[in-house]
């Protein structure tokens, strides 16, 4: 590990003043950060410390109905909030935000990672965590050895020459369903960015992966009063090699709003399939009007995945994700259940399961 200042501030403007020089980093928990460190990945020269900014470490309700979440709030926190989890009497405003934030990492890993370094915790493509392979990400110009070498796990949609990585989080996915907002700071002050636009496809500059600029800090991000419309049929599936501890092939949020038996709104969005979270806009309008049942949702399947394409020995994510993602929905259809599932976001989960703090 390489020598580095650090720098505990006591404000969100001492932390952007501290972050805004050269080769500077943001340190929360370090769940991510310091694994890269370690591992000779990233080689910051200053530590900026945020973990003390209690600023940062609310749940509150907006008077508009909105549910703002700081960005130190932990993971563990979140998924255990009495108003945004549920329990075995009542199913509350954002049931699968529980659910996604359940099936990620371990109990340990999430009582300690923050809301914001789960936005932007970096891709888990093991050339991206190897100094000696090529990888574009981490060196601008150097090539991609993920194209020639161990890419099943890699992305099928959005994908360019330059990096075929996919984005590791879960509860990002989730965001991007129900049209979450980032709350942005930074020298020029404070913006917002819809989740769905916070990360960056890879195109020719892969190591950009946000659109955060040199300094901007992540404050909070908004679950939007709407996505309260959903509750009673949201979900969150998540296929991964081991039914625990392990980051997803591929996962789907679905939200639907169902009267008559029709669906009045739907929300869909896909992880591990992208450098981003891969909000289904296309899929979502032919849902719109249709009954809940079979057919509209394999249709809205193939809607999704319609630009999907290999970017190696990945194909079979392909029909992967499209069972997924009917499976999501008719989940959704069926209802949110009254207890989270034994094995969270899992579709081989029996459902009711167990309580999630039982």
């Amino acid at each position: 590990m390489n020598r580095f200042d650090y720098v505990r501030p006591s404000t969100v403007a001492e932390a952007i003043t501290a972050a805004s020089a050269p080769g500077a980093a943001y340190l929360a928990s370090g769940t991510n950060l310091l694994d890269l460190m370690k591992g000779n990945v990233v080689r910051p020269s200053r530590l900026v410390d945020i973990s003390q900014l209690g600023e940062l470490k609310r749940i509150d309700k907006l008077g508009n109905g909105d549910v703002r979440i700081g960005a130190l709030v932990r993971n563990a926190d979140l998924a255990h909030d009495a108003d945004l989890a549920h329990d075995a009497d009542f199913a509350h405003d954002f049931p699968a935000v529980a659910e996604a934030l359940l099936s990620g990492a371990s109990a340990q890993l999430r009582n300690a990672a923050t809301v914001g370094g789960n936005l932007l915790q970096r891709t888990r493509c093991a050339y991206f965590y190897d100094p000696a392979s090529a990888c574009n990400k981490r060196t601008p110009g150097a090539g991609c050895d993920a194209r020639g070498g161990d890419n099943h796990q890699h992305a099928v949609l959005g994908w360019s020459e330059a990096c075929i990585a996919t984005n590791p989080s879960d509860f990002c996915v989730l965001l991007a369903a129900f049209d979450a907002v980032v709350e942005i700071e930074g020298k020029a002050g404070r913006r917002e960015v819809a989740l769905e636009a916070l990360h960056l496809l890879p195109g020719t500059t892969p190591e950009r992966e946000t659109v955060l600029a040199p300094g901007e800090i992540i404050v909070a991000v908004r679950l939007p009063a709407t996505a309260r419309a959903f509750a009673k049929h949201a979900r969150y599936l998540k296929v991964r090699e081991r039914n625990s501890y392990a980051f997803a092939v591929v996962s789907a949020a679905a939200g639907l709003v169902i009267e008559n038996n029709k669906i009045k709104q739907a929300r869909l969005a896909l992880g591990g399939v992208a450098a981003k979270p891969w909000r289904a806009h296309e899929a979502e309008a032919l849902l719109a009007g249709q009954p809940a049942e079979a057919r509209a949702f394999q249709q809205a399947a193939d809607a999704a995945l319609r630009e999907a394409n290999p970017s190696g020995d990945n194909a079979y994510k392909i029909p992967l994700a499209r069972n997924l993602i009917v499976r999501a929905l008719q989940a959704a259809a069926q209802g949110t259940p009254s207890r989270m599932p034994a094995l969270p976001a899992s579709p081989f989960s029996s459902v009711p399961g167990v309580l999630h703090d039982a």
